[in-house]
């Protein structure tokens, strides 16, 4: 997989767990990946740059954080402006096509990592363990440059929804300021 291994990030269920993959922490280049949409075609991230991004991580939509986690950003959509969310998780991509039909989640764009980790590797965020990936929050400006990274410290936990929606807000202000004196 990977030779970068990462140990005293997370835990999960109060167990220390193996990261894979390098840190990444703001004001780096935002790694491109390629992960699969609900409806199996590759999406890659550098094709959505020129605008701020959320990228909101959690192990799978069907466990109870997760789901939580997947609904606050899709309620925070209305707060973000022209900001997307992404929802990467290693669920197939038509059990997340489900989940957010049934849950009325249509406002956060879910992709799989499960083919490849391809995202999971880049950002550091496969637990070795159990080929799930950690929680995490990454906040990407129009320019992909990372404004914004939680690791956070317990898989069982939300992360800090509000400083991951102040640097959405402030990366899309930016981008509307650079706009206009364009």
């Amino acid at each position: 997989m990977t030779s970068t291994e990462r140990t005293g990030v997370t835990t999960f269920r109060g167990n220390p767990v193996t990261l894979l993959g390098p840190a990444v922490a703001v004001g780096d280049q935002a790694p491109d990946f390629t992960a699969l949409a609900n409806d199996m075609t590759p999406v890659r991230f550098s094709s959505l740059s020129g605008t701020t991004r959320v990228i909101s991580v959690v192990p799978s939509l069907e466990t109870p954080v997760c789901d939580m986690q997947t609904r606050r950003f899709n309620e925070a959509v209305t707060e973000l402006g022209e900001a997307s969310v992404l929802t990467v998780s290693v669920d197939l991509p038509f059990a997340q096509a489900r989940w957010c039909g049934a849950a009325g989640v249509d406002g956060v764009r879910t992709l799989s990592d499960h083919r490849d980790l391809a995202f999971g590797l880049a950002y550091g965020v496969v637990i070795k363990e159990f080929r799930l990936l950690a929680r995490a929050v990454f906040v990407v400006d129009a320019a992909d440059t990372v404004v914004h990274a939680e690791y956070v410290p317990e898989v069982g936990q939300a992360p800090n929804f509000d400083a991951a929606v102040i640097a959405a807000q402030g990366a899309e202000t930016a981008r509307r300021a650079a706009g206009r004196a364009a």
